[in-house]
């Protein structure tokens, strides 16, 4: 037979307090309840537990038999349901967190560094994504959230909470004759070829390409690059251009490859992504620091 163990406590309630009525108050239910419940184990068990007529109540020597082994088995469930609550709550302050190579940066130190400050507990495991599992590593819980970067074609089910807009740059070689420029339009980058990535979602390069372009003309498209390094190098061997975010021009250094702002064309957002419905303390802590990181810097300025 499975042993109710709600029952068994409130057998030791009544051998406890020697009472029906106090040990009804003591598990707040009312006198005639608990003795139907006693009643109930015992025929479970098919022997009687207490002995009724006595004043107090005593345990019969079946009860007492039983009480013995009932108690060892309530305080190792007691110890089980205590050992699982304890595992809740260390695994309520950690979290896996996504990101992708050099598009954090900064941003990345200080959002963990205001968790730190507001949740000292917590503790969060760092996970490095390639592009295309930016936003699929969060839907299918491989991580709790990511730092992430447009476009993002689906955002159904998730949360993006922004940490910083960053201006967006032309990636041009040296020497080009945009190149000692303090800033250009995207029109003036018509003519040039634009790596592309054949590995990558088609959105997402046409997204970076600024591709369909403002004035109508269609972007030509060169050598197919998968990395940042090989991006820098086809730049460098004016084989084509790139556009990209400003976090790439503060992470990387090329001799060959200079970056110049572009003053006409949206700012790319880094974005905190979670799931929706997700409201777990440390993942309502990082939105949380997030939020109060996005303020500091807004009254830095």
């Amino acid at each position: 037979m499975d042993l109710n163990l709600r029952l068994v406590r409130r057998l030791i309630a009544v051998v406890d307090e020697g009472h029906f009525g106090r040990a009804a108050d003591r598990s707040f239910i009312s006198t005639p309840a608990l003795s139907q419940q006693i009643r109930k184990l015992e025929q479970s068990l098919g022997v009687d537990l207490v002995d009724r007529t006595s004043h107090p109540v005593v345990p019969t020597e079946a009860g007492r038999a039983f009480l013995t082994d009932a108690r060892l088995a309530l305080n190792a469930a007691d110890r089980a349901v205590a050992s699982a609550e304890a595992f809740r709550r260390r695994a309520a302050s950690s979290a896996r967190l996504g990101f992708m190579t050099a598009s954090t940066g900064i941003h990345l130190r200080e959002v963990l560094d205001e968790l730190q400050r507001t949740m000292p507990s917590a503790t969060v495991q760092l996970l490095e994504l390639p592009w295309p599992r930016q936003i699929s590593a969060v839907r299918e819980r491989q991580v709790d959230a990511a730092l992430v970067r447009p476009p993002v074609t689906d955002t159904s089910g998730l949360r993006f909470d922004v940490v910083v807009q960053e201006g967006r740059v032309a990636a041009l070689p040296t020497g080009h004759p945009l190149a000692a420029r303090t800033s250009i339009g995207i029109g003036e980058l018509d003519d040039e070829l634009h790596v592309a990535d054949d590995e990558a979602d088609p959105a997402w390069v046409r997204w970076w390409a600024c591709d369909p372009r403002p004035g109508g003309k269609p972007v030509r498209y060169g050598p197919s690059v998968q990395t940042m390094d090989e991006l820098l190098e086809v730049v460098a061997a004016r084989q084509a251009m790139a556009i990209t975010g400003q976090f790439v021009a503060d992470a990387y250094r090329n001799p060959g490859v200079v970056f110049v702002p572009i003053e006409d064309i949206d700012p790319c957002p880094l974005s905190l992504c979670t799931r929706a419905d997700d409201f777990s303390p440390l993942v309502n802590a990082l939105r949380r620091a997030v939020a109060s990181v996005r303020t500091g810097r807004r009254e830095a300025r």
